[in-house]
């Protein structure tokens, strides 16, 4: 770049710049704009070194790119699909998948995969192009967005991982996995821990063989042997997930954990449970019965948003407000199966499970 170009670019940095703190008092998001501005400055007044800047340079880029696509899809609900990459169209494997992100498209659901092949491609060969999402990474050798997100602007190509991984997760409404190596082990464990430690979901979690397979339900014994009976994690845990070879099952899996609980986010140390129906005072009490075991204080309670959610899309739902242990998290899916089996969702919620 020429000095005379650089120039250019700084007057119109400068004037962009001004142009944005004028508005700042009128932008809805103020406070955290001038955060992430302050960052900034901050961090051009230390001694980082140039790779540092460019690290934070392509992740905001990348996050720029996921943030303005994903914004106008926020109202339909999303199901990720992991697997392995070198499965071929011809494998089980592969036909599985397809027929899954089939039948969740014809409810209403969109798909994401990470772009490439294998389960990834069969996931937007089974959805179609106008139902899906494609989050690939640039890697100087394979991965190579399959030619069914190929071109589409709903494919974006991350410099990074961790971005990538953030849009995934973040992104989800519903998780499933199909067999896969250590990267399809990665995500479910790293899923699970997510959820458990309040940074994301709660969310399904299905993970499916095709008939008669069993590379997940060994997976689940290996789980119930050195984990579950040594200990390790809670005896509720494999209630974070449904293992099974059935369409239908997986489907069902997930449509139903949206009948009446919307989402879920955590202010300050309260979790607040969003419902699509307001559940009766003696429903109430039957959860606080049922699950005081997960409450480190007080009890569950009903509630209108909080002051903290003035912003929120959500503000008119009702709310379930409670001091949850973030330790039992299947005992936190099974309040929110009971919760689903207590409310009667009306009956434009029941025919679009994808709305958010």
């Amino acid at each position: 770049m020429t000095s005379s170009a650089s120039f250019d670019t700084l007057e119109s940095l400068q004037a962009d710049i001004a142009e944005l703190i004028a508005r700042l008092p009128t932008l809805k998001n103020r406070q955290l704009i001038e955060q992430a501005l302050a960052t900034i400055v901050r961090l051009a007044d230390t001694e980082i070194e140039r790779l540092d800047w460019k690290i934070l340079s392509a992740a905001l880029a990348d996050m720029e790119r996921g943030f303005q696509l994903f914004y106008n899809y926020r109202h339909v609900r999303k199901v990720t699909i992991f697997g392995s990459a070198r499965l071929a169209p011809d494998t089980l494997e592969y036909q599985m998948a397809l027929e899954f992100a089939r039948t969740v498209t014809k409810l209403g659901f969109m798909v994401m995969t990470g772009g490439g092949g294998g389960i990834m491609q069969a996931g937007h060969e089974g959805a179609g192009r106008e139902n899906s999402f494609g989050l690939n990474i640039q890697l100087p050798f394979e991965q190579q967005a399959n030619p069914f997100i190929e071109g589409d602007p709903k494919l974006i190509n991350f410099k990074y991982f961790f971005t990538r991984k953030l849009f995934l997760l973040k992104e989800s409404d519903a998780i499933a996995l199909f067999p896969g190596g250590f990267g399809t082990q990665d995500e479910a464990f790293e899923c699970m821990t997510l959820s458990q430690n309040g940074k994301f979901g709660p969310i399904p979690l299905v993970l499916i063989d095709h008939p008669g397979g069993d590379y997940w339900r060994s997976w689940s014994e290996y789980i119930n042997k050195q984990l579950v009976h040594k200990g390790l994690v809670s005896p509720d845990d494999p209630s974070l997930y449904t293992v099974t070879d059935n369409l239908d099952v997986a489907c069902n899996a997930i449509t139903r954990f949206y009948e009446v609980y919307h989402s879920s986010r955590y202010v300050a140390n309260r979790l607040i449970i969003r419902l699509k129906t307001d559940l009766s005072d003696a429903q109430v009490e039957q959860l606080n019965a049922d699950f005081s075991d997960i409450i480190i204080q007080g009890r569950i309670e009903k509630s209108q948003a909080l002051p903290q959610e003035a912003q929120d899309e959500t503000l008119g739902l009702p709310r379930l407000i409670l001091y949850f242990n973030q330790r039992d998290l299947g005992r936190l899916y099974q309040m929110i199966a009971r919760i689903n089996q207590m409310g009667t969702p009306s009956p434009e919620d029941a025919a679009h499970p994808e709305r958010k």
